[in-house]
């Protein structure tokens, strides 16, 4: 029995064609800079400038004076809130800016469809994809739609909406959520077919605690998440928190926490303080683990030339990840620095797939090839 199951799982180890391999990591590569053009769409408050959810139509802008004044006047009225609250003196020439962020948002997950559907047919007709891989592309494909589907009721969340300048942080992180499991799948999913041996076997407890590091990266990009949408970060911008920290421990124990407050967070100060120390808070805590992998997989002596590289390239992220976070918060004064967030957005994606690409090393015994 044993002996069976090693055959067919080594049977959906047999590399896949290289052609195949280099599709997948396009497709990677996009939803990468799908991840990171969102970030960028969301910082520059362009999200609510298309009120639409026109998956034909929309694949064109306005193309003339006429076009823009409609697209320009359904952002006033859908938009209103964030409208007058933020760009009550917008021109035209600034609606245009934010208006391209978002369409340049959609029309590039529009592209990753084609890039994804097209060559997947040309290659099941060459009969590239084996069984095993083409039910991964399946899983593939309902993360992308629920991703795009959560991604308009984020949007619709906040147009016409008197008490919301901005998309709901709660949709928002979840739309975030469902983009990194995608990418997180996808990276694995391409693993699969781009190494099939040379595994480190029976490191069964170094193997758990990498996926534990990578769990709880997982709970910190959605806490990331709602610190964006809540634009927590302008609570208090200062580093480290005893820093004006009477003003924070205000800010904690202002209002209350009840439901209320919560699911009215942007009229009230205590539900982004306390985002602000999950996610600070998570932070410390990831970067011990990662240091403690690190330093087990040293420990371990682990003669894997793969595995070493990545400790160090995962060590070198942190670094990068911490100081990006530090530079983003203390400059949230008045608004959340854009260059900044976005780069600590896609550095922890980097992190992910470096924590995933160690995780995929292990192998707690000869049967264990998934």
């Amino acid at each position: 029995m044993e002996d069976a199951v090693i055959l067919e799982r080594q049977n959906n180890m047999v590399p896949v064609h290289r052609v195949v391999r280099w599709w997948l990591v396009i497709g990677l590569v996009m939803v990468f800079f799908q991840i990171f053009i969102g970030g960028v769409t969301r910082l520059t408050d362009s999200g609510l400038s298309i009120t639409e959810w026109a998956v034909i139509q929309g694949t064109l802008p306005p193309l003339n004076a006429g076009e823009w004044e409609v697209a320009f006047e359904k952002y006033k009225v859908s938009a209103k809130r964030q409208y007058e609250s933020l760009h009550g003196d917008m021109s035209m020439s600034e609606f245009k800016v934010i208006f391209f962020w978002e369409y340049f948002h959609r029309l590039w997950a529009r592209l990753m469809g084609f890039v994804f559907i097209i060559p997947c047919l040309y290659f099941l007709y060459k009969k590239w994809i084996p069984g095993w891989l083409l039910k991964r592309l399946g899983v593939v494909i309902l993360l992308a739609s629920a991703a795009a589907t959560f991604g308009w009721i984020m949007v619709a969340s906040g147009l016409n909406e008197d008490n919301r300048t901005w998309v709901s942080a709660y949709k928002l992180m979840t739309h975030l959520g469902i983009a990194t499991v995608l990418f997180g799948y996808l990276f694995w999913t391409w693993l699969r077919t781009h190494q099939v041996s040379d595994f480190v076997v029976g490191e069964s407890r170094l193997k758990r605690f990498a996926w534990m590091t990578a769990g709880v990266l997982g709970i910190q990009i959605l806490l990331g998440g709602l610190m964006a949408g809540m634009r927590a970060g302008l609570i208090h911008p200062y580093f480290p928190f005893f820093v004006e920290g009477e003003r924070f421990l205000g800010a904690l124990t202002s209002n209350g926490i009840g439901i209320d407050n919560l699911i009215n967070y942007e009229q009230s100060v205590i539900p982004k303080a306390w985002v602000q120390v999950f996610h600070r808070s998570t932070a410390y805590f990831l970067a011990v683990l990662i240091v403690l992998l690190v330093t087990r997989i040293k420990r371990r002596a682990i003669n894997s030339k793969k595995i070493k590289n990545a400790a160090i390239l995962l060590i070198t992220l942190l670094v990068t990840q911490f100081s990006l976070g530090i530079l983003t918060v203390i400059n949230c004064f008045g608004k959340v620095p854009v260059v900044y967030a976005s780069l600590h957005q896609v550095v922890a994606l980097l992190l992910l797939i470096n924590i995933l690409y160690i995780c995929y090393q292990f192998r707690a015994s000869r049967v264990d090839l998934k």
